[in-house]
């Protein structure tokens, strides 16, 4: 009699044709097949071929529904990685949990804020004329001081999108760029800090340097502000600047003005195309699983799914003939009834799987864990302290 091992092609795909542990169990459930099915009573018609291939969708079906649920609990580390091969072997592991997924989701503030993000800020100049306040970003920013190419023109045709204004370099001229007198420091720290210096009437104080980047800005906001009437103002397309420029003289003048383009999520602004790898459940590197590997647990599931699907193969192959013609009588098959019951079964047994690796994702056992130390702490709340280590109080 033929076995799985010296069987030429015995499954459709041949996937766990060569592991030692699938070939047992191949031969051993076309036994427990024949016979759930009442092979001892009446003829089963299938044959070990077709009972091999229900055996390997099982476990192909089994290892698709695990690989989903650890799918959600590992897609967030796995994003932006290299997607790989089928038989990648990531199923296999438990991988170190990363951030970067967060990362990637706070880059727009980041962006937003001036302080990041994944998209450059592009500058250009707009030439000052006389009497002029309006100028229209998108007709008149130049790349460069009377430069003949517009920043709006850079970007690629059929793919032009609005600018956004990011900052407008306009501002007085006489700004104080005087940080604060280091030779003075009245009112910063009291003497306790003091240290002598080589000349007599100096004394210096050690300052956090915090309060250096707090007095720089408030220098730089008090000359913006309370010294300076520069301003501007966005309307539609265009930046209307205060006061009037005026007296140029015939010389060149120039406001430089950043903006950001419309990002585009497809095309970040990297040398490198930081947007391959993982991006959703199809392209995670998960391969078949190992059978070598799977434990009890999950072959009984197999063997019951494998089972249930060659019920249901034999349901159609004895379909094909409602009833079979004996002397005397006709025999009637019950094909729509093992059909019925099968798919039934089937659906059953992955509810439960789902089910049960519902529970069981890592967010879930995070979940469990916590509970578990609550009720812990509830519990050693209720032991006696030890006697003579008690404080008793009368």
């Amino acid at each position: 009699m033929p076995t799985f091992a010296n069987t030429l092609s015995p499954t459709p795909f041949g996937f766990f044709d060569s592991e030692t542990n699938f070939q047992t169990e191949a031969d051993n459930i076309v036994v427990f097949v024949k016979r759930k099915l009442g092979d001892d009573i009446l003829s089963v018609e299938l044959t070990k071929k077709q009972i091999w291939a229900c055996l390997e969708e099982s476990f192909l079906e089994y290892g698709s529904i695990v690989n989903q649920y650890q799918a959600k609990s590992q897609l967030a580390s796995f994003l932006g990685t290299p997607s790989g091969s089928l038989m990648s072997g990531s199923e296999q592991k438990y991988p170190r949990q990363t951030l970067e997924f967060l990362r990637r989701q706070a880059e727009p503030y980041g962006g937003d804020a001036n302080v990041g993000g994944s998209y450059n800020i592009v500058s250009g100049a707009i030439t000052l004329r006389d009497g002029t306040q309006d100028y229209d970003i998108y007709t008149e920013l130049m790349t460069a001081p009377s430069g003949s190419t517009t920043v709006f023109s850079t970007q690629a045709a059929g793919r032009r999108t609005k600018m956004r204004l990011v900052e407008v370099f306009h501002f007085s001229p006489n700004a104080a760029y005087r940080f604060f007198d280091s030779t003075s420091a009245i009112n910063y720290l009291n003497n306790e800090f003091s240290f002598e210096s080589f000349t007599p009437e100096t004394i210096f104080y050690v300052l956090p340097v915090f309060e250096d980047i707090l007095r720089a800005g408030q220098m730089d906001i008090s000359t913006r502000v309370r010294r300076s009437n520069y301003s501007y103002k966005v309307i539609g397309t265009k930046v209307r600047i205060f006061p009037t420029p005026v007296s140029l003289m015939g010389r060149a003048k120039y406001l430089w003005v950043s903006v950001q383009l419309a990002p585009d999520p497809l095309n970040p602004a990297f040398t490198d195309d930081t947007t391959e790898g993982v991006s959703n459940l199809s392209n995670i590197p998960f391969g078949n699983l190992i059978y070598n590997r799977v434990n009890s647990v999950g072959r009984q599931w197999v063997r019951q799914y494998a089972l249930a699907l060659s019920k249901e193969l034999l349901g159609l192959i004895r379909s094909k003939f409602s009833t079979i013609p004996i002397p005397n009588a006709d025999l009637t098959l019950n094909g729509g009834d093992l059909i019925t019951q099968s798919r039934d079964e089937q659906e059953k047994l992955k509810t439960q799987l789902r089910e049960m690796l519902d529970s069981l994702t890592y967010d879930k056992m995070i979940e469990i864990q916590s509970t578990m130390a609550e009720n812990l702490q509830k519990q050693l709340r209720m032991i006696p302290p030890p006697n003579g280590k008690a404080i008793l109080m009368g």
